[in-house]
């Protein structure tokens, strides 16, 4: 009996080639997003699951005095990880981390840069599972000096020979070595720390590390068994004040701990967060879930609405197969088989647009995601029962539609479908767009927000500048560097600063004299620059002059943020009022000139309270070299020339500030494309199902139109009759979606601090949009019905 339920299904599948490849196009289109989604999910999800103990990350919320907010960061304080250990029972252990980027060492005549190196202590490997190959757990990172390599790292090294023992060397203002004494298995991509070698802490301890208020790196805890988390926060004012009640330091931060599982996707609003790679707001990765589980029932809609429709042209089967006494059980059994084949047919197609696609998503995603069809064929069984459920799903409706009818009035040729069933049809198709529109809005706004924040005037110029990293060693030469590159016609200008625009600049603790009154003390964000920092990125004055040459760390030009904070108390007060008023950080200085507001930070986040300094003598870590237009190729080549001659054992690397700051909103980049791919996705199947319906549709109404034509209706009127119907449901779709959409943008725009307005105009060109494919789909058909020949429909009446 099963064989005979699939020969009946696949000759009627095979019957109606046309509707059945709507039906498995559709169904494809929408599993393969929901596949390549689901790989996507799962490989968030799996970030960090190698480890294994109770680990949780120590974080702060910083309010010091002058900010315009308050800021949480992943950063913690070198003396906090003994300390707190000694003082809670539910902390069983600690480690702290460092983070090192392109940390060089030399073995013999091998050179090496190491993109991560991690300085930790020697209980990292105690409470994290990275699988060690060679070394003992315990012991390879007691002693200064030893470090534990990658086996990526060693082979580049050494070779083939034995690792364990060997001294490779760090050259810089301190030259250290490091014995290896361990080699671990290459890091997993899904963990949030990456790492090329881990070096001992103890190696490079100085006193000033236990300072109070320096925060430089990340401590992790492990807790023990049961601990209550919300009940040890509570804890940590008292702990606060217990070790930094000098000058009431205590009162300026908050500490909280986050679970290490949920950091890499659920710590967005944490900035500072060095060791977080790929690091992506899990709030994006439902979204995309959300959407995809959309994609793939407005697919199961368009089966149920198809199957429904195309009712009578299996009323006398129906009618026929209960005369001889089948029953309404063995019928829907026989119409589910047909749904099931279909969606088996449909997961083959989708499995191979899976793999197609798959090269894109990675690219886009910039993650190694992959089919584990055969590295996990549990996998495989997995979205083969999805299938199941999803062929039984979209096909139950229908089954139990199509195995109602009464034999007895079927074989005299009444059929009735009813009112109702075609007002299913009618919701489900609303329903199908409703969903469709209100992707295609979000997709809109959120283009339109990146292209907001990429193309918003930053109050400074990032057109053709080339950053280019130094380190200890090559911020010695900075002045010659600067010289060499200055010289050149394809150059306008060269200037360096200690970060680069767009990052999280570092905080520092500064002093303000405002006059008679009391010195004021306040936390300000800092960046140390040459003294034509400015000049180069044409950041413009409101008062004041720029530094001058040799103003040897005292002068200071503050941002109007900071302005007006230190005039809070005289708001009458002009701007120009501040210039020559005492000012410092390190060294007392004063307050030269006062410069125009200027996006420092991403978009995200609002103007804060800024200093900018020239402390040439302290070094600095960024190069910026202004090019000339239409000469990047050029100027790359001769600063690469310039630089292999005055460092030739350091690799020459640069970067357009463009570039960094597409780094900077390249996750909402990735949303922005991702959501928009859905949304076209959603309006394929929708189109696909309208084309079903509008081919049914004109194959049902043949001889009306026939005798329309013959009393003489035209073309125009015939596609109007057709279409209209499906135009309006289509309108109605948009009417549902746009206080829908409203609403979901008005919250997700929220989350930045410069955003665009909702632009009621984008509600009305995408209801236009809609209505065009629509009217596009079904015009085929109903072009196709309007031009048939008149005679050729009215025959057989």
């Amino acid at each position: 009996m099963i064989k005979s339920y699939f020969k009946v299904a696949w000759r009627n599948l095979w019957k109606n080639k046309f509707f059945s490849a709507i039906n498995i196009i559709g169904l494809a289109v929408g599993m393969a997003a929901c596949i390549v989604i689901m790989l996507f999910v799962f490989y968030e999800k799996s970030f960090d699951n190698l480890h294994t103990k109770n680990i949780y990350r120590l974080s702060e919320v910083q309010k010091f005095p002058g900010m315009v907010s308050s800021q949480k960061v992943a950063l913690s304080m070198y003396p906090m990880g003994p300390t707190l250990k000694n003082e809670f029972p539910e902390i069983k252990n600690f480690t702290r981390v460092r983070w090192n980027p392109k940390y060089q060492m030399t073995f013999a005549s091998q050179k090496l840069f190491l993109p991560q190196a991690l300085f930790v202590d020697s209980t990292f490997l105690d409470i994290f599972d990275f699988a060690l190959i060679k070394g003992d757990r315990k012991t390879v990172l007691q002693k200064p000096n030893t470090v534990v390599l990658t086996q990526k790292t060693a082979k580049k090294l050494f070779g083939d020979q034995d690792p364990i023992g060997k001294v490779i060397t760090h050259y810089a203002q301190d030259t250290v070595s490091f014995a290896v004494t361990g080699i671990m298995a290459d890091v997993p991509q899904n963990s949030q720390l990456q790492f090329d070698g881990l070096f001992s802490f103890s190696s490079t301890y100085k006193p000033w590390m236990e300072n109070w208020g320096g925060n430089w790196l990340n401590t992790y805890f492990e807790m023990a068994p049961g601990t209550n988390i919300a009940s040890l926060e509570k804890k940590m004012p008292g702990y606060l004040k217990k070790y930094m009640s000098k000058n009431e330091g205590w009162k300026y931060y908050e500490l909280f701990y986050v679970p290490l599982k949920e950091i890499h996707a659920g710590t967005s609003d944490i900035g500072l967060d060095y060791l977080n790679y790929q690091k992506f707001d899990k709030r994006s990765t439902n979204l995309f879930a959300i959407i995809a589980i959309i994609v793939l029932v407005i697919a199961c809609v368009n089966f149920m609405n198809l199957s429904t429709a195309r009712s009578a042209e299996r009323a006398k089967e129906v009618g026929i197969r209960k005369s001889i006494g089948a029953h309404r059980f063995q019928l829907a059994i026989q119409f589910l088989g047909e749904t099931v084949l279909l969606s088996l047919f449909a997961l083959v197609l989708a499995i191979v647009l899976v793999e197609i696609s798959l090269p894109y998503i990675n690219n886009l995603s910039q993650r190694s995601i992959s089919l584990p069809i055969f590295s996990h064929p549990e996998f495989l069984l997995i979205i083969f029962g999805l299938t199941l459920v999803v062929g039984l799903l979209s096909g139950l409706y229908p089954a139990a539609f199509l195995s109602s009818f009464k034999p007895i009035k079927v074989l005299k040729g009444v059929i009735e479908v009813g009112r109702n069933k075609a007002s299913l049809r009618n919701v489900l198709v609303v329903g199908q767009f409703t969903s469709a529109v209100f992707l295609m809005i979000a997709t809109v706004f959120v283009v339109k927000q990146l292209r907001f924040m990429q193309q918003q005037d930053p109050g400074f110029s990032r057109e053709q500048v080339v950053t280019i990293p130094l380190d200890d060693i090559t911020s010695r030469k900075y002045d010659l560097l600067k010289s060499e590159l200055a010289n050149n016609t394809l150059i306008s200008g060269v200037t360096a600063a200690q970060d680069v625009l767009g990052s999280h600049l570092d905080q520092s603790g500064v002093e303000f004299q405002p006059g008679n009154g009391p010195k004021r003390q306040l936390a300000v964000t800092r960046l140390v620059v040459d003294h034509d920092y400015l000049d180069l990125y044409k950041i413009k004055l409101a008062e004041g002059k720029n530094f001058t040459e040799n103003g040897k760390g005292r002068e200071y030009i503050i941002n109007e943020a900071l302005a007006k904070e230190l005039l809070k108390d005289d708001k009458k007060a002009p701007l120009s009022s501040l210039i020559g008023k005492p000012f410092g950080f390190d060294s007392l200085g004063v307050i030269t000139g006062v410069a125009k507001n200027f996006n420092f930070n991403s978009l995200h986040y609002k103007i804060e309270t800024m200093f900018m300094f020239n402390q040439k003598e302290w070094g600095f870590s960024q190069v910026s070299v202004k090019i000339n237009p239409g000469k990047a190729k050029e100027a790359i080549a001769f600063m690469q020339a310039k630089w292999n001659g005055i460092y030739p054992d350091r690799p020459f690397e640069y970067q357009f500030l463009d570039d960094h700051f597409n780094e900077v909103y390249q996750a909402d980049n990735q949303v922005s494309k991702i959501v928009g791919i859905l949304a076209g996705l959603a309006i394929l199947i929708s189109a696909l199902g309208l084309l079903g319906l509008a081919s049914y549709s004109a194959e049902k109404r043949i001889k009306e139109i026939g005798v329309r034509k013959v009393l003489g209706a035209s073309v125009q009127n015939i596609v109007l009759l057709l279409s209209g119907h499906f135009i309006k449901l289509v309108l109605i779709a948009n009417l549902i979606a746009w206080p829908l959409a409203w609403y979901a943008m008005h919250q997700w725009l929220n989350d930045f601090a410069y955003r665009i307005a909702i632009d009621w105009q984008v509600f009305g060109w995408v209801a236009l949009l809609s209505a065009f494919i629509a009217l596009f789909t079904v015009s085929f058909q109903s072009v196709k019905a309007a031009i048939a020949n008149p005679v050729k429909s009215l025959r057989s009446e």
